[in-house]
């Protein structure tokens, strides 16, 4: 979905992503910078994602063209092979917990 939703963005046909119910009854600024922002959250590579308090910041309407007008000079991998993409939450539907392998852990704390 990542790729789909990147290419409505550069296509600037974000309006395909909203509820046909809402018509036009939605704010199109609102919107992309929602998209920006699920798109920062989402970079290939973790280290470039951004921390939760920026996000907040981001969706408060601060720092967000800045943030964003960084992650386009970062360098995405162009091809990236299936094995490589992050699993969703489908692949583990009907799995139990012991099955795919997941134990309880505590995380080490922000990083």
């Amino acid at each position: 979905w990542w790729f789909q939703v990147k290419k409505l963005h550069q296509e600037k046909q974000l309006n395909m992503m909203v509820d046909k119910d809402l018509g036009s009854n939605y704010d199109r600024v609102e919107l992309e910078e929602m998209v920006q922002v699920a798109l920062l959250c989402t970079q290939y590579y973790p280290s470039h994602r951004p921390r939760m308090s920026e996000v907040i910041r981001m969706l408060e309407g601060d720092g967000l063209a800045e943030k964003w007008e960084a992650s386009q000079n970062v360098d995405t991998p162009k091809s990236v092979s299936s094995e490589l993409l992050p699993l969703k939450f489908t692949d583990f539907a009907g799995a139990d917990e012991s099955s795919v392998g997941l134990e309880a852990m505590e995380l080490s704390g922000p990083r």
